[in-house]
């Protein structure tokens, strides 16, 4: 078997993802769900409409129902006359008759009478006579009206099947649902919907220095951080995440813990023991695991290099290095994608804006690096200035409003230049 040093050649991030995606096929299983738990869950198959919405036509504003012609060339000065013959009733279907001289009250949401095509607003009527037993109405019900401003066909009018027409495609399978989304569900009487299960993502750290952030760390020693901050972003990501503790330096150890995830898991993640020092075995180990195992160690990334991307026994295993940053950004690179592929999601673009970069940001060819950066407004005008800190401080990250990435080939980013800033 190849010892890690011989395996670590590096590989673009692209390459990396390229070979992953030629030894896995990700499987995505679905299962029913409430809509008042699929927020953020990403369906399963697409959804139509199974009816109109709305399913009638409404009025959009209070005001009085008419049939438009009847205010053509009203004004001000020389006012349209129209009698009030009626008042819709709210949540009922409405039969009145409605002829070109007449009027009937609506409130918004009412249903329109059936010759109606336009509403007017209150605002811009005058009532002629009051009928005083309708004071508490928020529109007076008055026995004639004054319309002092024309309206077209369809003025303040929602037509049927405006919002969603019968049968249009409302969510394509692999959407990820948004609250916006849970509410237009629940206006079509959809109540429960296919959503992707959540992949289990099984996250283990390593290292003999490593304790519980419970803990008071001795001379020597630090606090968990990846644990925490990799099952957050697996989280945010759609995953459920299963922390498997902090293991020891110890091979069999590794190995005996390694084996349970990758049983009881859809991916496995392991931080620390990535790079090629004698105490590194995490290579080793996600060998032992599975075929093919070791697909990729080494990464042309900058922070996050000695990546290690594996699939054993069809279920992706991740070597992250150990300093939180590069840990951060290589599951953003990797191991959110495959989360992504494991919910069948359809590749979100990143949120992302333009910022002029306030400092040079120096590089070097052949590798893409990610620089955390701060976002300011300053003279209308939007600045990153770079945050420039070693990948084993997490809080490079906590005081960073983003990230610009410089691209493989390039020496690195100007004062001045436009960047895309991903928040």
């Amino acid at each position: 078997m190849p010892t890690s040093a011989e395996l670590f050649h590096v590989q673009t991030p692209r390459a990396a993802w390229i070979t992953l995606t030629q030894h896995w096929q990700p499987e995505v299983r679905l299962e029913r769900t409430p809509i008042q738990d699929a927020l953020q869950r990403v369906l399963g198959q697409q959804i139509l409409a199974p009816e109109d919405l709305p399913a009638f036509r409404r009025s959009t504003v209070d005001g009085y129902a008419v049939i438009a012609s009847a205010t053509h060339g009203a004004s001000a000065t020389l006012p349209a006359l129209l009698t009030v013959t009626g008042e819709a009733p709210m949540g009922q279907r409405v039969d009145m008759p409605l002829g070109p001289g007449q009027a009937i009250l609506v409130h918004t949401g009412s249903m329109l009478p059936g010759a109606a095509d336009a509403v007017v607003m209150v605002e811009h009527t005058q009532t002629i006579s009051l009928d005083p037993s309708h004071h508490a109405s928020p529109v007076s019900l008055a026995s004639s009206i004054e319309v002092m401003r024309p309206v077209a066909s369809g003025d303040n009018v929602l037509q049927v099947g405006e919002d969603a027409r019968k049968g249009a495609t409302l969510y394509p399978q692999g959407h990820r649902l948004r609250p916006q989304d849970i509410g237009g569900l629940a206006a079509l009487g959809i109540v429960e919907v296919s959503v992707a299960a959540r992949p289990r993502v099984g996250i283990i750290s390593t290292g003999d220095e490593v304790i519980a952030p419970s803990h008071t760390p001795l001379a020597g020693q630090v606090r968990d951080v990846n644990s925490y901050a990799l099952a957050a972003q697996a989280q945010a990501a759609g995953a459920a995440a299963v922390c498997y503790g902090i293991v020891p330096d110890q091979h069999h150890l590794l190995e005996k813990v390694a084996r349970r995830a990758k049983a009881e898991c859809d991916l496995v993640v392991i931080s620390a023991g990535s790079s090629v020092s004698a105490r590194d075995m995490s290579a080793d180990v996600i060998n032992v695991l599975g075929a093919p195992g070791v697909l990729v160690h080494g990464v042309s990334v900058k922070p996050g290099k000695p990546t290690i991307i594996a699939v054993c026994d069809r279920v992706p295993v991740f070597g992250l290095p150990g300093n939180p940053a590069s840990a951060m950004v290589i599951f953003d690179l990797f191991v959110e994608p495959a989360i992504q592929a494991l919910l069948g999601e359809r590749r979100r673009r990143p949120i992302s804006v333009r910022a002029r970069l306030a400092r040079n940001i120096p590089s070097t060819t052949g590798r893409e690096d990610y620089v955390q950066v701060n976002l300011e407004e300053r003279d209308s005008q939007l600045w990153a200035t770079p945050v420039f800190g070693k990948s084993n401080l997490i809080y490079t990250l906590v005081r960073a409003d983003g990230r610009v990435k410089v691209d493989l080939d390039a020496n690195g980013l100007q004062a001045g230049e436009l960047v895309e800033v991903s928040l």
